[in-house]
C-alpha cells in the first residue's frame, strides 16, 4: 500500500489558514527559488513542483506565494506516521508527505483491504484536522505508487494481482521508475512505448542493450518488484542548502551562510543521534554550473563548528569562477553515535581535539536546548550577524 498526502505542504497552509482554502497557493522560496508544493488550485495552470518560482508566478500571477514553515510541515509528517502504525508495524517513509505501508496478512484484523484503504484515509483526516491522502493498493512497491496516482487527490485505487498483467500492457513507460525522458526516447526508437511493449523483446536483449536498467525495465514490465517495505532506513546523508535572491562573490557572506547550513545540518544529526565524516561544499554559479569539494575527517562529528570549518577549508581552496547562486553544505559517512575514547597521543601538544570536541558538543546541546524552547531565532552566534552594513543577523531565506 502507498499513501501519498495530497498538496501536503499548501494544504497544510490552508487547513492552518481557512482564507486561503480555494486559492491558488504555491509554497515555495523566494524569487528564485523553486516551487515546493502547489495546491491543486493552482496547478490547473500549470503549476507545479521543482518549476523555477519566477516561471509560477508568469503561469499564476494571482496565487497566494508563501515561504515553506518546515518545522510545521515535520510536525503534521509525524501525526501522519503515527496513525500509518496504528494499521500496521512495517512502514516505510518514502518522504515528508508519502509512505508505503505493508498490509500483508491484516485482512484478519481490518477485513477487505480495501475497506482498510479507506478506514485509513478517514483516520488520516481525522488525526491532523482535515488532511487528504491517496492510497494505491497493489501487490508490489512501485505499482502501489503507481496506483495512488490513479485517483488522485483524496481517492484509492485498488489493483488486484490478476489485473496486472492487462494493466501494464496499457500502462506508459514512462510512468515506470527509473524510465526518464532520455530513457522513454531511446525505447520508443524500437517501438516500446507501453510496458507491455517491452516483453516483446526477450530478456538478454535488455541486459545486452541497456545494462541492469534494461534488466530493471524488463522486471517491471511484468509487474515485478522484489523490494520489501523497509521499516526504517538510516539516512544516507544530510545537508542544507540555500538559492541567494542576488548572486554573489562575498567569501565573507558564503561563510555566513556556510555556519547558517552547518548549523541546521549539525541540529539535524544531534536529533537523530548519527555523526558524519564525510563534509561536503555544493557551489552552483549564475550560469548554473554546479561543483561538490568533499572533506574527509579524521573522526565522525556532528559538531556545528567542525563542520562548519571544514565547509570554510573546501571554500578557501576554490577559486571561485564566477558570482553564486546557490550553496550548500552536507554531512555523510554516518554511524551511530557511540561513548568517545580520548585520544593518549598529542597530549600537550597544542589544544587536545579530544576535549576540543567534547566542549562542542556541550555547548551543541545547551544552543539545541534553548532554540528547542524558545525557538531558532532564539540564539544568535555573532558570526551571522550581517557584514554589509545591515541591521539584524543574516536574514533566513529559503533554506
Amino acid at each position: 500500500m502507498h499513501i501519498d498526502m495530497d498538496a501536503f505542504y499548501a494544504s497544510i497552509e490552508q487547513l492552518d489558514n481557512p482564507e486561503l482554502r480555494g486559492k491558488a497557493l504555491i509554497v515555495g522560496g523566494r524569487k528564485r527559488g523553486v516551487v515546493s508544493t502547489a495546491s491543486y488550485e493552482a496547478r490547473k495552470f500549470g503549476v507545479h513542483s521543482a518549476m523555477p518560482i519566477g516561471e509560477a508566478r508568469r503561469l499564476c500571477p494571482h496565487a497566494v506565494f508563501l515561504v515553506p514553515r518546515m518545522r510545521r510541515y515535520v510536525e503534521m509528517a509525524h501525526v501522519v506516521r503515527g496513525v500509518l502504525h496504528e494499521f500496521s508495524p512495517l512502514v516505510e517513509a518514502a518522504s515528508i508527505d508519502e509512505a508505503y505501508l505493508d498490509a500483508t496478512g491484516l485482512e484478519r484484523l481490518f477485513g477487505p483491504i480495501e475497506n482498510m484503504g479507506m478506514r485509513l484515509k478517514e483516520a488520516v483526516r481525522e488525526a491532523t484536522g482535515g488532511l487528504t491522502c491517496s492510497v494505491g493498493v497493489a501487490p508490489v512497491k512501485f505499482l502501489a505508487k503507481i496506483s495512488s496516482e490513479m485517483r488522485k487527490p483524496d481517492g484509492l485505487f485498488m489493483l488486484r494481482p490478476e489485473e496486472v498483467p492487462g494493466f501494464m500492457a496499457g500502462l506508459d513507460v514512462g510512468r515506470i521508475p527509473g524510465v526518464g525522458k532520455k530513457f522513454a526516447a531511446a525505447l520508443a526508437s524500437v517501438g516500446v512505448r507501453k510496458a507491455g511493449d517491452a516483453l516483446r523483446y526477450p530478456r538478454d536483449f535488455w541486459e545486452r542493450r541497456y545494462g541492469k536498467a534494461g534488466l530493471a525495465l524488463y522486471e517491471r514490465a511484468q509487474g515485478r518488484d522484489s523490494r520489501p517495505v523497509v521499516p526504517f532506513t538510516p539516512p544516507k546523508s544530510e545537508s542544507a542548502e540555500t538559492t541567494f535572491e542576488v548572486d554573489t562573490r562575498d567569501r565573507d557572506f558564503l561563510k555566513a551562510w556556510l555556519l547558517r547550513h552547518a548549523e541546521r545540518v549539525g541540529r539535524s544529526l544531534r536529533k537523530q543521534g548519527l555523526a558524519g565524516r564525510t563534509v561536503t561544499l555544493k557551489i552552483k554559479y549564475a550560469d548554473f554550473k554546479q561543483i561538490t569539494r568533499q572533506a574527509t575527517l579524521p573522526a565522525r562529528t556532528n559538531s556545528t563548528d567542525t563542520i562548519y570549518e571544514a565547509a570554510c577549508e573546501l571554500l578557501a581552496a576554490l577559486s571561485l569562477e564566477g558570482k553564486v547562486r546557490l550553496v550548500g553544505v552536507g554531512v555523510s559517512g554516518f554511524d551511530d553515535v557511540r561513548p568517545h575514547q580520548l585520544s593518549l597521543l598529542g597530549a600537550g601538544v597544542g589544544p587536545d581535539p579530544d576535549v576540543v570536541e567534547e566542549r562542542r558538543g556541550k555547548l551543541d546541546g545547551a544552543l539545541d536546548a534553548l532554540r528547542e524552547r524558545y525557538g531558532t531565532e532564539a540564539v544568535v552566534r555573532g558570526r551571522l550577524f550581517r557584514t554589509d552594513g545591515g541591521e539584524g543577523p543574516l536574514p533566513r531565506r529559503e533554506e
